[in-house]
């Protein structure tokens, strides 16, 4: 059962944001008595805070795999995008606005994690990239490290980016190939457009066979 109210309310967090979804809400959606719930959890920022960490652990343990998986830090960074592919339109921007604003235990994980793990990741994966002559090597690797984490923060912005304009993803996608752009040297922009180039066919592919 605990399992169960962590999935669907993991589900109704995404789609609703958090300050509007409600113990009754998730209750109805599960067909179960509020009683049910608070015997698993003693609020709704549990709910939230183990939703979170669950969340965290397997997206960390995906992303711990990939340079195993791919051949060069550029292909690393531009995986990452399949990641968001897979959830960016089912996240409601306000989901990241509610943690920051109303729950103080969750976001406070939300920024250990930013720091520990994202942060350390993309910094690894440039400091690799420059290394390997695919990036600048003028570039300071923390300083870019962190330009880009709140690249990603800032697409739950809805006063920049108005969610009757843009998607979730199509935001993502957009910021995250200038990042990727604005760090390449020439032989890194070869490997970059062959991977872009290849991503493309595959899609068109795709969209032909539907």
């Amino acid at each position: 059962m605990k399992e169960r109210i962590l999935a669907e309310t993991e589900r109704l967090f995404w789609k609703y944001g958090v300050r509007s979804v409600t113990m009754e809400d998730i209750a109805k959606q599960l067909g179960i008595s509020k009683k049910t719930i608070y015997q698993h959890f003693t609020d709704k920022e549990e709910i939230l805070y183990q939703v979170m960490l669950d969340k965290m652990v397997k997206n960390q343990s995906e992303m711990d795999c990939m340079p195993a998986k791919m051949a060069n830090p550029i292909e690393e960074i531009l995986s990452v995008m399949t990641m968001i592919q897979k959830q960016a339109d089912q996240v409601n921007p306000n989901f990241l606005i509610d943690i920051r604003r109303y729950y103080p235990k969750a976001y406070l994980l939300f920024r250990q994690y930013k720091e520990q793990f994202i942060v350390q990741s993309i910094l690894e994966n440039i400091q690799n990239g420059v290394s390997l002559g695919l990036y600048r090597s003028d570039v300071n690797p923390s300083i870019m490290a962190r330009l880009r984490v709140e690249q990603i923060e800032l697409a739950f912005n809805c006063d920049i980016f108005p969610t009757n304009e843009y998607s979730m993803l199509e935001i993502q996608r957009e910021l995250m190939h200038h990042f990727v752009r604005g760090l390449l040297t020439e032989k890194g922009f070869t490997i970059y457009n062959e991977h872009v180039n290849t991503k493309n066919e595959y899609n068109q592919s795709v969209y032909e066979k539907k």
